[in-house]
């Protein structure tokens, strides 16, 4: 794993966390949460010299997915969600005009991701786990000593539940029981804002503290 790379590049008026994961020894790319600034987004991975493989979302909601169609215009692959989180994706443009937001195109998805998925990326792998609460289809992606959350938990805080198919009490248990258990030194990419720690949230997050 010692040739792999991870970016992140703040997209959109929401400063959306992009993430690029690069394995330079092999010319390996995955984009994680293709939101927005779909340009830029390129022009990173053509910068890099590598090959996109995969194109994955944490999530559903429009800040997450709404360019993934712009990247597939380059690269030909499908956008990989959770099954759960079709609908969102489904209203995606609906959303968008609710915010005043311009609308975009409908990404090719396929809606395929599992508990326990690895998705292979050069010499290491990513692997799949839901954290529902923010939304049902929610997923975290971690490797050795990383794991990037969407918008289950932040510095400091955690995602909206007030949104369709949020719950309060799903995201509570996966925060606890999926990230927390994971080493206190893990870093946590979160979906917006700075990075954390697992071992940082479970002492110091207001809403969601360990055991």
């Amino acid at each position: 794993m010692g040739t792999w790379t991870l970016e992140c590049l703040p997209v959109g008026p929401l400063q959306m966390n992009a993430w690029l994961l690069f394995d330079q020894e092999a010319g390996e790319a995955a984009l994680i949460d293709p939101g927005e600034e779909a340009d830029r987004l390129l022009a990173r991975i053509d910068a890099s010299g590598c090959q996109l493989r995969w194109l994955l979302a944490t999530h559903g909601h429009f800040d997450h997915v709404g360019d993934a169609a712009a990247i597939q215009q380059r690269w030909d692959l499908p956008l990989l969600i959770h099954p759960g989180d079709s609908f969102l994706v489904d209203a995606m443009q609906t959303q968008q005009a609710s915010y005043g937001l311009p609308v975009t195109p409908q990404p090719r998805v396929e809606a395929s991701l599992t508990p326990g998925q690895t998705i292979p990326l050069g010499q290491g792998q990513l692997t799949v786990t839901p954290v529902p609460g923010h939304s049902p289809g929610q997923v975290m992606f971690h490797w050795d000593g990383h794991t990037i959350v969407g918008d289950c938990l932040f510095a400091g805080g955690v995602g909206r539940t007030d949104l369709p198919g949020g719950d309060f009490g799903q995201l509570e248990r996966s925060i606890r029981q999926q990230i927390y258990a994971l080493p206190d030194e893990t870093a946590v990419h979160p979906g917006h804002g700075p990075d954390t720690t697992v071992g940082r949230e479970k002492t110091s997050n207001p809403f969601v503290l360990g055991d």
